[in-house]
């Protein structure tokens, strides 16, 4: 179970009533790479050798997704950390394992422990996917995401990232206390499943940063929703990597914000400006 019983004091103006809630764990997972301590992230327990394999596939520590080394998984009693052993051979390693910062990440935050932003310029050639996608589809995937939600449904403490083929079929749907874990579990169950090419869409439930942007490009998902808000950043990012970035996704209403060539509206009504 990814969510926690708790007892407490719900306080409604005068009125004080016991309450259990259902609220989503939090623990630590170590990830160690040739016996050494690589990163600590802070995720909700589940899915992680998903959550492993995409994170590394997402910071370049492993140079194809081809490479599927074993991850082995281990926890002492009463210990909120879980350890993740790799064995990875050196040429199957990435330049960034040599150049890491040793992240230390928390399940709210993308960069925290990075000492920079990653240079556009090094990751190489743009999406230049020349599928299309109809804005109706856009709007059917946030149903199905939503119902797709089981653990936010009983805590309301989760995000939720979610893969979808060009032409809506759900391909990966994962949940976690942290937007970034969720997009890495997605990535790291399409990569084990050998499916990541058939992944054309990605929702997400929360606001987008940059990070996700560089984490959906390095999948080649050309198409990223959200629910909520982007950063400047990364929008910016969306336009120079070939992303095109829908956010804002409620009630049939969306705001694409690069690359709107790649949208078909089957019902076109401009309203005047």
């Amino acid at each position: 179970m990814a969510t926690r019983n708790y007892e407490g004091n719900k306080f409604d103006q005068s009125l004080v009533s016991d309450t259990l809630d259902s609220l989503s764990i939090e623990e630590a997972l170590q990830i160690n790479i040739n016996n050494k301590a690589f990163t600590v992230t802070m995720r909700t327990p589940g899915n992680d050798e998903c959550l492993v394999r995409g994170l590394l596939h997402s910071e370049g520590i492993i140079k194809t997704p081809h490479f599927l080394p074993e991850i082995h998984l281990h926890k002492k009693e009463k210990s909120i950390i879980t350890e993740a052993d790799l064995s990875i051979p050196e040429n199957e390693l990435g330049e960034n394992y040599t150049n890491s910062r040793s992240l230390l990440s928390v399940s709210s935050c993308g960069i925290c422990g990075k000492t920079e932003l990653e240079d556009i310029t090094s990751f190489g050639q743009k999406i230049n996917d020349e599928e299309s996608i109809d804005i109706e589809v856009v709007h059917g995937l946030f149903n199905k995401m939503s119902d797709l939600q089981h653990d936010f449904h009983q805590s309301g403490g989760t995000h939720a990232a979610v893969a979808f083929t060009i032409n809506g079929d759900l391909l990966c749907a994962m949940e976690d206390i942290g937007r970034h874990n969720a997009v890495d579990k997605v990535i790291g169950k399409l990569i084990l499943t050998q499916r990541l090419k058939e992944a054309s869409c990605l929702t997400v439930s929360g606001r987008i940063s940059y990070e996700i942007i560089i984490k959906c490009f390095k999948a080649g998902i050309p198409f990223l929703a959200a629910v909520s808000a982007p950063s400047s950043l990364a929008v910016d990012y969306a336009k120079e990597l070939g992303i095109t970035l829908f956010a804002f996704c409620r009630e049939k209403r969306a705001t694409c914000y690069s690359n709107a060539q790649r949208v078909k509206v089957t019902n076109h009504n401009k309203k005047a400006s």
